[in-house]
């Protein structure tokens, strides 16, 4: 049985986390749009070229979801059990 300590963050966390990414990637991307159309020279390439590529990395960066790291789980010891005193013999018996 894992310890709750080592477990990951929960499904809301990592797509939240996704989502944010995403969004801000856009908005780069939309910012190169017109930029590329009032700059000159190899700038407007350069704002060309992130309009153009963004779309398709933000969503592989979108799409590309956490996976949990083998070997970060640690076993929890079972507690040790009291042991039940020995069984009384018959010999045991006729002695007292």
């Amino acid at each position: 049985m894992p310890s709750v300590t080592t477990a990951a963050a929960g499904n809301s966390t990592d797509v939240s986390g996704r989502q944010r990414r995403y969004l801000i990637m856009m908005g780069i991307r939309i910012a190169c749009l017109p930029l590329a159309v009032v700059t000159d020279g190899w700038l407007r390439w350069i704002f060309i070229v992130g309009a153009v590529v963004l779309p398709y990395v933000a969503v592989v960066v979108a799409n590309a979801t956490r996976r949990p790291a083998s070997g970060e789980l640690s076993p929890v010891p079972p507690k040790p059990r009291a042991e039940l005193p020995a069984a009384r013999t018959r010999d045991d018996r006729i002695n007292e």
